[in-house]
């Protein structure tokens, strides 16, 4: 510890990232925006897994029992002399999850004399991609951060949204979901399948194993060019699996997994992930004709799924590179490189004694 602090001694800036909104517990330090020195993840998913999808009670009560815990070891890399401010997720995300993040990253920043930045949680995740160096070893990172103007596609379990950024803090909402994200798209299809929670990776393991021109599969066609719509596609795998099994729309979903076999599941998954990566891919190469930005990203959980970067890669016709799988899902990395950027541009401290939580956030 003692020799990283000297080393960090001359910095512009070292943020602390505290990240809550969901099932994760999250703390990360971060430096000038583009160096990460810590990344700890305590997930609850398990406890989840039984339930098909987060119980936010389930959640709240272990990011009670981890955070501090999971602060003290992010900190320990450079100790809380080094800290120049704290950054906290404030929205979007489960209401109690979020209560304890932020309750706890304002005692710190009152109790260490630290400012605070909220940050919005999945404006975070697009800053995940700038990160561009690393002391730990088991990290790939882009070699250069992204370019503004930047187009961003955000994916993940509660968040699906196209988002143009001219700079930073000067974005506009192109489009979202309007009704199912995509990663809750994937949890839902996987439950109807019997495959295991989060449906993300198990579609994408067993898609693996199937034909993704098996089945057809309807997309969502709609008066907003950049909007999304799962909701369809959903509705129409559960009525494919009850004709399969030759069963009418009155058979119960909790049955039909059952009744199918393994390569009729592998080839379901295959074609609801070609259909559902198509979407979010074709809205996002109609935006790229559009506005010819600079630069690509795409953030969120969903964003580690290999077969949204192939048809990304394929389509887009500039380089695209990927931050780590590990940085796409919720971590403590994204709030403080947001932070970091938050301090760079003089953008406003939060009151450590009137911050609120905003499980509604949106762009």
């Amino acid at each position: 510890m003692v020799n990283l602090y000297i080393c960090y001694t001359t910095h512009t800036m070292i943020v602390l990232g505290i990240e809550s909104s969901c099932d994760e517990t999250a703390a990360a330090i971060v430096v000038d925006g583009k160096k990460l020195l810590s990344n700890v993840v305590a997930t609850s998913m398990d406890l989840h897994a039984a339930f098909g999808g987060v119980v936010p009670e389930i959640a709240a009560r272990s990011h009670v029992e981890s955070i501090i815990p999971v602060i003290e070891k992010a900190v320990e890399t450079v100790g809380w002399e080094a800290i120049d401010a704290i950054a906290v997720t404030y929205g979007a995300g489960l209401g109690g999850s979020l209560l304890v993040g932020v309750t706890t990253a304002k005692t710190l920043a009152v109790t260490k004399n630290k400012p605070l930045y909220a940050i919005n949680h999945v404006e975070a995740h697009v800053y995940a991609n700038f990160l561009t160096e690393t002391v730990l070893s088991d990290y790939k990172l882009p070699d250069n951060p992204p370019q503004f103007p930047l187009l961003a596609l955000i994916v993940s379990g509660g968040h699906s949204q196209l988002v143009l950024f001219r700079d930073h803090f000067d974005y506009t909402l192109l489009g979202q979901t309007r009704d199912d994200a995509i990663g809750e798209a994937f949890d839902k299809v996987a439950k109807i399948i019997g495959l295991p929670y989060p449906g993300g990776p198990s579609i994408a393991a067993a898609a693996k194993l199937g034909d993704p021109y098996k089945y057809k599969v309807p997309k969502a066609k709609l008066d907003n060019k950049y909007e999304y719509s799962f909701s369809g596609p959903k509705t129409a795998i559960l009525r494919l699996a009850q004709e399969i099994i030759g069963e009418d729309y009155t058979f119960p979903s909790f049955k039909l997994a059952e009744r199918l076999s393994g390569a009729q599941k592998n080839d379901i998954a295959a074609s609801f992930q070609r259909v559902a990566v198509e979407t979010v891919v074709d809205k996002t190469m109609l935006a790229y004709e559009e506005f010819l930005p600079k630069s690509v990203v795409i953030a969120g959980g969903v964003a580690a799924n290999q077969e949204l970067r192939r048809q990304l890669s394929d389509k887009i016709p500039i380089p695209i590179e990927y931050t780590d799988p590990k940085l796409c899902t919720d971590n403590g990395a994204m709030i403080a490189t947001l932070g970091c950027f938050k301090m760079k541009h003089d953008q406003p401290a939060a009151d450590p004694y009137t911050l609120q939580i905003n499980p509604n956030l949106s762009m």
